[in-house]
C-alpha cells in the first residue's frame, strides 16, 4: 500500500510539472496501460501503475477545473450576478476581499465560473445596512472579471495555481452600482456556509476582546487559522526565528486538542461504570469513546482552521489511527502517514504545489525515521523529555535540505527560540486561546488576555534573536543533485545509534550551504526585468557587481513589490548584497518597494532623483543624485547616467517623471537603454545632446510604453532590436497604448510584454539572448 500510495503522489507530480494537459486519447491509453500493470499482479508492477494512475486522476480533476473559465470577450466588463459569499472576508482599510459563489448570471449571454474572488473597495455594503459582509449571506452586484493571472518569477510566488487550487476561476472587484448592490438574505444554510460563519464570529469575538491589541491577529491565527491580521514585520522576525509553524493551526495543536477530548471522554466514560444504570464501559469501551471523540474534536477544529494541508494531514492520521483502534487492527505508523497522504493527494492534486504540503509530511516522516525503534511504553519523564529534545533535533536537521530547497534560507536561531516557544504556545497560549474564545465576555477578556501576554512576551524574546545577523543562513536553492547529496548526509546524520561517524553526514551539506550566486562572465552582463504588475525593476549583474533598477510598486499596506517578488528572487539566487540601488523617480510604481527591500538586504549605495527628506534617502547608507554625466565601469561594463540634467533640481514645476534617472548599461559593443518614464519633451533634451550615445540593442519602453513617450525620433536613434514593456496585466492605463506598441512593429522591434512573457531575462554578450519566463516554465493552468 505504502509504494502504491506514493507512486500515486509521484505521478499528480509529473502532471503537475507539464505544460500542456494529456489528450483525452493519451489519458485513456495511459489508464488501460495502469490497468494492464495491476493483472500482472506483481510487486513491481505497482510502480508504474501507480504512477499513471495519479497522473490520470490529476488530469482529470485538472480537466474539470480548467473547463470552468470566464470567456476572454468577458473580462472588463459589467456582468450582474447573484451568489453567497463563500468564505471568509478579508477586511482591509478602505474595503473587503471575499470568495462568491455564483448562483445566477442575470446579464444575457453571459457565463461566469462558478467560483470567483472579488473584492468590493469603499464602503463594503451599501448605505442603508450597518453590519459587513459575512459568509454565507446571499447578494446581487455587479462586477468586473478577469481570468486568473498572477506575476511570474523565478522564485516567485504561482498566483494562478493557488488560485486554481482554491477552486477560483475569476478574480474582479464590485463596481458602484447603487441600488443594483443588494443583500438578498442574510444567511443561506448550507454545510460550508455554517463552518465559515463560526470562524467569522469567533475572528469577530477575539478581535473585540483584544481591541488595540498588537498581536490579536496571532490569537486568531491559533484560533481559526486566519493569519491575514498578522503584519509582515511580525511575520519576518516568526521567520527569521523558525518558529512560523506555531503561529497557525498546526499538527501539534490539533494533536493536542483532541488528545485532550480523548483523555476527557474516556475519564467520563470510565466513572459512569459507577453510575446506576450508565454501564457505559460494557456497552462500549472506554478507548474507543475516546478515539471518537478525540476525531470528531480534530474534525470540528481542522475546520475551523480553514482545513489547510498540515491540518487535513492531522485529521486523516487521527481518524486513520483511531479507525483502526475500532476495527481491533494494529496499524504502522509509517501506513498512516502514506494514508492520510493518499487522502490529500486525491482530494487536492495541487495540494503538490505548496510548500506546507511537503514540510508537513516531510517532518512527520523526520520524525518516524529518527525515532526507529527507539519509543518504548514504560518511559519516564525524564525519557518523555529526553524524547521530546530529540525528537525537536530531528525536525530541526531533517528539514534544513528542504527548507534550504524551498526558502533559500535556514534558522540558526531555530532551536533555542522553539525550545521555548512550542511548550509556550502548545501547551499554554494555544488552550487559552480556544477555552477564551468560547467563553462570553467578561471572562473571554480575562483569558484572552492572558494568551496574548504570552504571545507578547515570546515576541520581545524573538525580536532580540531576530536582531542577529547570525540568525539566518542564506544560500541559494540548491541543485538537483545537491539537494539529493543533502538529503542522503540528513538520513545518515540521523541514522540510529551505531551507525558509524554518523557527524560525517554534515559534509554532505557543504555544496548545499557554500552555493554561490552565478554571475556572468567578465566584461558581459545581464538584466532581469522582473514582472512586477504596473511598475519597473531590473537587476543589472556583471562579473562581481550587481544593480537593482529601481523596486516596483506598493500593492497595498505593508504589500510591494520587493517583499512579494526581489527579496525572493535574490534569496533563491543567494544573492545578499546589491552594490547599487537606482530609483529613477518618486512614483510609487518605481519606488513603491525601495524601504522594503533596504530593510531585506544590505545596498551599498543608492542613487535618485528623489527629494532630500524623501524617507528612501533617509533610509539608504549613501546616496547620491542622479545626474547626466556620471560614469563608471564595472567588470568591464560601462555605465551611463544620461539624465536628468542637474539644473532640473532646480525647477520645481518639474514632474517627477521629467526628473526620471535614464541609464544605459555597455559592453563589447552590446547595450541596454533604461528610460524610467521619460516623456517625448525628455527624449527630445536626449536627442538634442547626442543621439550618438542613445544606441542601445535593448531599450525598457519608456513610461511603459505610454502614448506621451516612444517617439519615433527616439525609437530611430536608439534603433533596438527588442523592446521590453514592463506593465500590469490589464492595468488600469492600457499600457502600452495601441499606437506605441505599433509603432515599435513598424520599427521592427520585438516586442515583449512582462504581463505576458513574466520576468525577462537579457544576457549580453557576443549576442543578446533572450529568455521569457512564462516560455521557459510554461505550465498547463497558465493559460497564455
Amino acid at each position: 500500500m505504502r509504494c502504491a500510495i506514493l507512486a500515486f503522489m509521484a505521478g499528480a507530480c509529473w502532471l503537475q510539472a507539464q505544460p500542456d494537459l494529456p489528450t483525452p486519447g493519451i489519458a485513456a491509453a495511459a489508464v488501460l496501460a495502469a490497468l494492464a500493470l495491476c493483472a500482472i499482479r506483481h510487486r513491481l508492477a505497482i510502480l508504474p501503475a501507480g504512477v499513471v494512475v495519479g497522473a490520470a486522476w490529476a488530469n482529470l480533476a485538472a480537466g474539470i477545473a480548467l473547463s470552468d473559465s470566464l470567456p476572454r470577450p468577458l473580462e472588463g466588463t459589467d456582468i450582474l450576478i447573484t451568489g453567497t459569499i463563500d468564505s471568509l472576508p478579508h477586511e482591509f482599510d478602505g474595503g473587503a476581499r471575499f470568495n462568491f459563489r455564483v448562483e445566477q448570471v442575470l446579464t444575457p449571454h453571459a457565463t461566469v465560473p462558478r467560483r470567483i474572488a472579488i473584492s468590493w473597495y469603499g464602503p463594503p455594503t451599501p448605505r442603508d445596512l450597518s453590519s459587513p459582509v459575512e459568509p454565507g449571506e446571499r447578494w446581487r452586484l455587479v462586477v468586473r472579471l478577469q481570468r486568473p493571472h498572477g506575476n511570474a518569477n523565478p522564485y516567485g510566488f504561482d498566483y494562478e495555481a493557488w488560485l486554481l487550487e482554491q477552486g477560483v476561476r475569476a478574480t474582479g472587484y464590485v463596481r458602484p452600482a447603487g441600488p443594483r448592490n443588494a443583500r438578498l438574505d442574510s444567511f443561506v444554510p448550507r454545510f460550508g456556509h455554517v463552518v465559515e460563519r463560526s470562524r467569522a464570529t469567533l475572528r469577530r469575538h477575539i478581535l473585540r476582546q483584544l481591541e488595540g491589541k498588537r498581536y490579536a491577529g496571532v490569537i486568531v491565527a491559533l484560533v481559526i487559522g486566519d493569519q491575514r491580521g498578522i503584519p509582515q514585520s511580525d511575520w519576518d522576525v516568526f521567520n527569521r526565528t523558525g518558529i512560523g509553524h506555531l503561529v497557525s493551526i498546526s499538527g501539534l495543536h490539533i494533536t493536542m486538542v483532541a488528545g485532550l477530548a480523548a483523555w476527557a471522554m474516556s475519564s467520563l466514560w470510565r466513572r459512569s461504570f459507577f453510575v446506576e444504570g450508565a454501564a457505559l464501559p460494557l456497552r462500549l469501551p472506554a478507548q474507543k469513546a475516546a478515539a471518537l471523540a478525540g476525531a470528531v474534536v480534530a474534525l470540528l477544529y481542522v475546520l475551523l482552521a480553514g482545513f489547510g494541508v498540515p491540518a487535513q494531514r492531522t485529521f486523516y492520521m487521527l481518524a486513520a489511527v483511531a479507525a483502526a483502534l475500532w476495527c481491533g487492527r494494529t496499524v504502522a505508523l509509517s501506513q498512516v502517514l502514506c494514508l492520510a497522504l493518499g487522502v490529500v493527494v486525491v482530494l487536492d492534486p495541487w495540494a503538490v504545489l505548496g510548500a506546507g504540503f511537503w514540510l508537513s509530511f516531510g517532518a512527520v516522516a523526520v520524525i518516524l525515521y529518527a525515532n526507529l525503534g527507539r519509543v518504548r511504553a514504560d518511559q519516564g519523564w525524564r525519557r518523555t523529555f529526553g524524547l521530546a529534545a530529540q525528537t525537536q533535533y530531528a525536525v530541526t536537521i531533517g528539514l534544513v535540505p528542504l527548507t534550504m530547497l524551498l526558502f533559500s534560507q535556514v534558522s540558526l536561531a531555530s532551536p533555542l527560540a522553539n525550545a521555548v516557544a512550542i511548550p509556550l504556545v502548545s501547551l499554554l497560549v494555544t488552550p487559552l486561546a480556544l477555552l477564551g474564545a468560547l467563553l462570553p465576555a467578561p471572562l473571554a477578556g480575562w483569558i484572552l488576555g492572558l494568551a496574548h501576554l504570552g504571545i507578547e512576551l515570546l515576541a520581545e524574546g524573538l525580536q532580540v534573536l531576530a536582531a542577529s545577523p547570525l540568525a539566518v543562513v542564506n544560500a541559494a536553492a540548491p541543485q538537483p543533485w545537491v539537494f539529493a547529496l543533502a538529503l542522503l548526509g540528513t538520513a545518515w546524520m540521523l541514522a540510529p545509534r551505531g551507525w558509524p561517524h554518523r557527524w560525517a553526514g554534515l559534509v554532505a551539506w557543504t555544496p548545499m550551504l557554500t552555493q554561490m550566486p552565478t554571475a556572468p562572465p567578465q566584461g558581459s552582463f545581464t538584466v532581469t526585468a522582473f514582472d512586477v504588475g504596473q511598475g519597473m525593476a531590473l537587476l543589472v549583474e556583471t562579473a562581481g557587481h550587481r544593480l537593482l533598477y529601481d523596486t516596483g510598486p506598493a500593492y497595498a499596506p505593508g504589500a510591494d513589490a520587493a517583499g512579494r517578488v526581489l527579496l525572493p528572487y535574490l534569496r533563491g539566487r543567494g544573492i545578499g548584497r546589491l552594490d547599487a540601488l537606482v530609483v529613477s523617480h518618486s512614483d510609487v510604481d518605481h519606488s513603491g518597494g525601495a524601504l522594503t527591500l533596504l530593510a531585506g538586504v544590505k545596498v551599498d549605495s543608492v542613487a535618485s532623483s528623489l527629494a532630500p527628506g524623501h524617507p528612501v534617502v533617509r533610509a539608504a547608507r549613501r546616496h547620491t543624485r542622479c545626474m547626466a554625466g556620471q560614469t563608471w565601469t564595472w567588470d568591464g561594463v560601462r555605465f551611463e547616467m544620461l539624465g536628468p540634467a542637474a539644473a532640473s533640481y532646480e525647477d520645481p514645476g518639474l514632474k517627477a517623471n521629467a526628473r526620471s534617472c535614464v541609464l544605459r548599461v555597455s559592453s563589447a559593443g552590446r547595450a541596454m537603454l533604461l528610460a524610467a518614464d521619460i516623456e517625448a519633451a525628455q527624449e527630445a533634451q536626449l536627442l538634442a545632446h547626442g543621439p550618438g550615445q542613445l544606441r542601445a540593442d535593448v531599450l525598457l519602453a519608456p513610461h511603459h510604453g505610454s502614448g506621451t513617450s516612444s517617439t519615433a525620433a527616439f525609437l530611430t536613434a536608439v534603433k533596438p532590436s527588442v523592446g521590453i514593456f514592463q506593465v500590469g496585466y490589464r492595468n488600469r492605463y492600457r499600457h502600452p497604448k495601441l499606437e506605441v506598441y505599433e509603432r515599435y512593429g513598424s520599427h521592427g522591434i520585438r516586442r515583449l510584454r512582462t504581463d505576458a512573457s513574466g520576468a525577462v531575462t537579457l544576457q549580453f554578450g557576443a549576442t543578446v539572448d533572450v529568455t521569457e519566463y512564462r516560455s521557459e516554465r510554461r505550465r498547463y493552468w497558465h493559460g497564455r
